[in-house]
């Protein structure tokens, strides 16, 4: 046996017990959460047998969602939102499946129908110009006028209602306040951040540049100054899975990380000193519910955005998920905190709400590039 240690090794192994330790208190965190929490695979469903292979129009409803956004009840009783629906309308949820990223979000949405779909920004604006979504009358979703009018705004098109607002949330920067200070263009300028892996964090590197208005509308001149930032280091941490970016601050191997104020909370709770950086404008997202364009029958379809519009379903959800109500009436006992880690009013006037770069705008100094330059840039970057 080994009798000789020095003090520098004892103290190695303190601190990797402490980072473990950490890593762990972290990621127990992570698990008390419905969308938090890492899927053991990309995608989960409940699938009775037979399967329905397309929309139906019996009873029975086809639903694609994100992992959190709605539950059986399998981890808690207290998120049995399906379950619930079921007894309360008559409705069946023939298939569930719910994945973790807007990747694999897309990627199912193209392999079959389904009745109700909770979209993000890019996705959304893709289902609709490619009309496999059909408008959703607000006349028949009770609660629609108890969401916030600049969501409601975010899902009209044409004058056409194309979603039901569900939740929302924004990315800040976070940062180890023991170790390193500074500002938003050093975060992205260091090799120890983690990014989100999305096209659309170019414009978080784009509201680097304070002269930047509409983060989203890039011309080609501002989109290379965005990618020559994010290219001083290409090989960052980009994160698919937030536990990534938990984990690396337990861990001691980040030093910023672009996350939600929810996990700046959970390190926070788990001991670790970190603060967001303040800005002046920050990027933010809202996922709602669409109908699907060939339900032949939206009875209930409608139960369905009717249940998840109501504002104890999105108080359960926005507790579970670590996201922010669309409905402003469900702020309050499990949602409160979420409502006020997020804020409402004028702190929604700091976000920039993400919509797929639309290429055909214009803005003060040129043509805007369109989301397929982005998403090749971005390709090129996180490869």
């Amino acid at each position: 046996m080994l009798q000789h240690t020095d003090e520098g090794t004892k103290g190695d192994i303190v601190d990797r017990r402490r980072a473990c330790a950490l890593a762990l208190a972290a990621s127990a965190l992570v698990a008390g959460m419905g969308a938090a929490r890492p899927a053991p695979t990309p995608t989960s469903s409940r699938t009775p047998t037979p399967t329905p292979s397309a929309t139906q129009s019996d009873g029975t409803l086809q639903i694609l969602t994100y992992r959190g956004y709605a539950e059986y009840g399998g981890v808690s009783p207290k998120v049995n939102w399906v379950g619930s629906f079921e007894k309360e309308t008559g409705c069946r949820v023939a298939k569930l499946d719910t994945v973790q990223t807007a990747e694999d979000m897309a990627s199912r949405v193209n392999s079959q129908a389904y009745d109700v779909i909770s979209a993000g920004p890019v996705l959304a604006a893709q289902l609709i110009e490619g009309k496999r979504v059909q408008p959703v009358d607000p006349a028949k979703v009770s609660g629609y006028d108890d969401i916030d009018d600049r969501f409601r705004d975010m899902v009209t098109v044409s004058g056409k209602v194309y979603g039901v607002p569900y939740l929302w949330g924004y990315h800040e920067f976070v940062y180890d306040s023991s170790q390193v200070k500074g500002d938003l263009r050093q975060a992205f300028a260091s090799g120890r951040v983690a990014l989100r892996d999305s096209p659309l964090t170019i414009a978080d590197a784009a509201l680097a540049d304070k002269s930047v208005k509409e983060p989203f509308e890039l011309t080609e001149e501002q989109l290379d100054q965005a990618m020559a930032l994010l290219e001083e280091h290409k090989d960052r941490t980009y994160w698919r899975n937030p536990i990534d970016l938990v984990q690396g601050f337990a861990t001691g191997s980040l030093d910023y990380a672009q996350a939600t104020p929810y996990y700046r909370l959970l390190l926070q709770k788990a001991g670790k000193p970190v603060k967001a950086l303040k800005t002046h404008r920050t990027t933010g997202w809202l996922d709602s519910w669409m109908l699907g364009a060939n339900v032949p029958d939206t009875t209930c379809a409608y139960r369905w955005l009717n249940w998840m519009t109501a504002a104890g379903v999105q108080r359960d959800a926005a507790a579970w998920a670590g996201l922010a109500p669309a409905n402003a009436k469900a702020c309050k006992g499990r949602a409160k905190l979420m409502c006020d880690t997020y804020g409402r009013g004028k702190r929604l006037d700091r976000v920039s709400f993400a919509v797929r770069p639309p290429g055909d705008c214009r803005a003060d100094d040129g043509e805007c590039t369109d989301y397929k330059a982005w998403t090749e840039r971005w390709q090129s970057l996180a490869k």
